[in-house]
């Protein structure tokens, strides 16, 4: 889609969207350890991730440390979360 959009072909263009991907999902409410998500949850990770995006935008902080917060941080934490819920169904 994006290639669409700028009309142009760039290898590195894209890179790190699959980490927003990802963090959108698993904040959704989709396990990584298997599972199934709904629509609706992963509609409002993606949400999410673009106020979380946009903040850090505004808030001038680099790209490198942007994408440690977005694919590093929100998942661990969204993962820890889903192994304490997990944990409290068995």
């Amino acid at each position: 889609m994006l290639t669409a959009r700028l009309a142009s072909v760039v290898s590195v263009a894209a890179d790190g969207y699959e980490l927003g991907a990802i963090a959108a999902v698993v904040i959704g409410g989709t396990s990584l350890m298997g599972g199934e998500g709904k629509l609706s949850g992963t509609l409002i990770g993606s949400l999410i991730i673009g106020v979380v995006n946009n903040g850090l935008i505004l808030l001038f902080v680099p790209q490198g440390p942007q994408r440690m917060v977005k694919g590093g941080a929100i998942i661990i934490l969204a993962v820890w979360v889903d192994l304490l819920t997990n944990r409290g169904r068995r």
